[in-house]
């Protein structure tokens, strides 16, 4: 479990912090997440992607030849977020850390399934070699390990942080 701290500045009265099996169930069920790398100058780089959330790690693919691999071969240090458009109502989640490429079978294989649960059919990946391919396009497989992570709820507002 990590360390839990309210910040009540950027609160309501009255608000508690956000259980942090609220903010786990939030990142379970997104169905769309944003992920930001850094560019080898230092500017950020952001992309909508799929992914999912187990066993307190975030998970995403990309392609060896896209912007964000290049990135991340230079830096593994990112932030994913998930959540709503909206002001007064939703959630917003910030997960701060660092990516790194899983290769081994048993990884590739729960990933595959998990991606099949989450999205459906249309997300059909194969194991080959140490990646995932869907057709003939192979993509890396990538954990996030927290090691912040900002939760903001809307309606009322209130900011929880939670360190690993």
């Amino acid at each position: 479990m990590p360390a839990t701290r309210f910040d009540e500045r950027f609160s309501q009265p009255g608000t508690d912090a956000t259980p942090w099996s609220e903010t786990e169930q939030i990142l379970t069920d997104a169905e769309l997440y944003w992920l930001t790398t850094l560019r080898a100058d230092g500017r950020p780089h952001i992309t909508p992607l799929v992914g999912f959330w187990l066993d307190g790690s975030a998970y995403f693919t990309t392609g060896d030849d896209e912007q964000k691999a290049r990135n991340l071969a230079r830096s593994p240090l990112v932030a994913l977020t998930a959540g709503t458009n909206t002001w007064n109502k939703g959630h917003d989640v910030v997960v701060e850390g660092t990516a790194t490429r899983l290769t081994d079978s048993p990884s590739l294989q729960g990933a595959a399934k998990a991606f099949a649960d989450k999205y459906g059919a249309g997300w059909t990946f194969r194991v080959e070699g140490d990646a995932l391919s869907e057709g003939d396009r192979p993509s890396g497989l990538w954990r996030i390990t927290p090691s912040k992570v900002l939760s903001f709820a809307k309606d009322p507002h209130s900011q929880t942080t939670y360190t690993f």
